[in-house]
């Protein structure tokens, strides 16, 4: 069947329908949530379909009005389930793909209500915590998921959206089902972190974690640790999916749920401190859930929006010669490289150098001497594969102002040496290479932090401001301040040192200075493709200004660890002298920014950070502080 005949059938009456079925299947989840929150899973019994033998409870109790309210919903459910599907057969006509979708939804609908039996049966809802309750408990809720993305195709179709073809988007298809993968682990996560606050409550949060640390802890306490990490873990996944499939599939309908997306799980992030801060009162435990199905059913159409009949798919458009080809061409011919040498020009390797430098010696700073082979390799292995796939995503996502740069014209990605869809699926893997393994050789923290710092590059400083804002690299260098963080984190398992703060502020405020005067020796390349970086848009002389001025506020923030007592004078020696020679590098640019001086301070830069924090780990090996 073609699309013509899948969006010609519309019935709106049936398709508003559809939309309240999937609402009212969020109010039933709500209700169950209330069940677990309040304990009165048990509130009728070993009973099932019956509530303490009897069909309507007689002088119920609390607990079992709340578990007889949850049965009632889940029943009316049914109904509604069910005139949804003989709605479907009867409005639309064979070979409409309602009619695949709706018989979903029902079998479904029956397995939640099988899976409500077995718990109901075996005693899962009461004070149980074995490793079976917390099983059933996450088969449910991911037939729940199942279930509510199948009512939301139902809801698709019903309203004469075109067909969706979730494996036929390439790269995009992968990313999209980790993205679901993920939530769907988030979601375990938080069933069982949800179940140990019920189980075993406690009167802060540094008491969880305190009794989580026992030898002797529930698995359901140690589990409630890696929560909140799996959640900023999948949250930045989530964010950096939406944007590159909002780049990679241009439609207003993917654009609206793939900012949806990134605003409703900042949201959910806020419920969740709240929910610690308060010790999981049950309303904060609705809500927190009720923001979890929202963001499984945006990313759903989101998914959807990006898998339809006639999307664009920028990764086929080729850019060349200063022009958008908007129709898929060969691949160019193979140049004399090898293949491999190519994907490692994707990773730019030269860039990473230092943001791995930084990495590391911010290790050894951690340690005060060596953090051992094992750690040094993870970090070095970790780091490469995170910024790598940082770089890759940029060379996919900027191929159209690429191709117009003298710079830039080369890459793999402008060439057609390496398609897009394939330098997409390669960054994919190298950042998921990356997290596990940053994970397994350090632990999760420092695996999220990396995490952050690729997000922000590809995210925030390339789709969002780049091309919008002349602060684009005074924002989105942030970027560059995670390397420090991930090196410290994996020696000390936290952030709690002063000084890896200050480790990423000094990057933070040395970033402006180092690229701008880069920025000045393309400054016309960059006005050419219409890129606001600030020489192309203030001119010469204030742009140096500017580089002055950030050099100045670098050495000041690079002597603070020096002035709070964490660095002795092996490390202030060469502060000092390295910073009066940045300023005066920075100085000489008055004098005309030429390309000479603007090249000599921009290698000087990189030569100066490097140095700084070679000294800081040595003076933390060697000194007194």
């Amino acid at each position: 069947m073609d699309t013509q005949k899948n969006t010609s059938h519309k019935n709106p009456a049936f398709a508003r329908y559809a939309w309240v079925v999937l609402v009212f299947n969020l109010l039933v989840i709500l209700v169950g949530t209330v069940v677990r929150a309040t304990g009165s899973g048990a509130g009728c019994g070993q009973h099932w379909p019956t509530c303490k033998g009897e069909i309507i409870p007689v002088a119920p109790s609390l607990h079992t009005i709340i578990e007889f309210t949850h049965r009632a919903v889940s029943a009316l459910d049914g109904l509604l389930v069910l005139a949804l599907v003989v709605g479907a057969f009867l409005l639309y006509p064979r070979g409409h793909y309602i009619r695949r979708a709706a018989p979903v939804v029902l079998v479904l609908t029956i397995v939640e209500a099988l899976l409500g039996a077995v718990l109901v049966k075996r005693g899962y809802v009461e004070k149980d915590a074995s490793v079976g309750r917390a099983v059933a408990m996450s088969v449910h809720l991911c037939t729940t998921f199942f279930l509510l993305a199948s009512l939301t195709l139902t809801a698709w179709y019903a309203s004469g959206k075109a067909r969706v073809r979730l494996f036929a988007q390439g790269s995009v298809s992968g990313a999209l089902g980790l993205a679901f993968l993920a939530m769907l682990v988030l979601g375990v996560s938080g069933a069982i972190t949800a179940l140990g606050d019920t189980l075993f409550p406690a009167r802060s949060h540094e008491e969880v974690m305190r009794l989580a640390a026992a030898a002797n802890a529930p698995f359901l306490l140690k589990l409630r640790v890696w929560h909140p990490y799996i959640a900023g873990s999948v949250g930045l996944y989530l964010i950096l999916i939406a944007g590159l499939v909002a780049h990679l599939r241009p439609s207003s309908e993917s654009r609206r749920w793939a900012g949806a997306l990134g605003w409703l799980f900042l949201a959910e992030i806020l419920v969740g401190l709240t929910n610690v801060w308060f010790r999981a009162p049950v309303a904060m435990q609705v809500i927190h859930l009720m923001f979890a199905d929202l963001i499984w059913v945006t990313l759903t159409l989101l998914a959807f929006s990006a898998s339809v009949d006639g999307v664009v798919h920028v990764e086929d458009i080729i850019f060349s010669a200063g022009k958008d080809i908007p129709e898929p061409q060969p691949v160019a011919q193979a140049t004399a490289l090898p293949a491999w040498r190519n994907y490692l020009n994707l990773t730019k390797p030269r860039v990473i150098s230092l943001l791995l430098f930084t990495t590391l010696t911010a290790a050894f700073v951690a340690a005060r001497g060596w953090p051992g082979l094992g750690l040094f390799l993870v970090l070095f292995v970790g780091g490469y594969c995170s910024a790598g796939a940082a770089n890759a995503f940029n060379m996919v996502i900027d191929r159209d102002i690429d191709a117009k740069m003298t710079r830039t014209a080369k890459r793999p990605t402008v060439t057609a040496t390496i398609p897009a869809d394939k330098a997409l699926a390669f960054a994919l893997c190298m950042g998921i290479a990356s997290f596990v393994t940053l994970w397994l050789g350090a632990n999760l923290l420092t695996a999220m932090l990396s995490l952050s710092g690729l997000v922000f590059y590809v995210v925030v400083y390339t789709l969002l401001l780049k091309r919008r804002t002349v602060q684009n690299i005074v924002i989105g260098g942030a970027a560059g301040c995670f390397p420090p963080l991930v090196g410290w984190a994996a020696v000390t398992g936290d952030l709690k040192g002063a000084l890896a703060w200050y480790l990423f502020a000094i990057i933070f405020v040395w970033t402006p200075a180092h690229f701008w005067a880069l920025a000045l020796l393309i400054k016309d390349q960059y006005a050419a493709v219409g890129v606001p970086m600030l020489p192309a848009v203030v001119g010469d002389k204030k742009t140096v200004t500017q580089i002055i001025l950030y050099a100045v506020i670098t050495v000041g923030v690079s002597l603070m660890p020096v002035a709070q007592g964490l660095a002795g004078w092996l490390y202030a020696i060469p502060a000092v002298a390295l910073g009066a020679m940045l300023v005066q590098q920075s100085w000489k640019l008055r004098r005309g920014a030429d390309r000479l001086s603007a090249l000599k301070a921009y290698k000087y830069s990189m030569l100066y950070l490097a140095l700084l924090f070679l000294a800081l780990a040595v003076d933390a090996r060697f000194g007194q502080s």
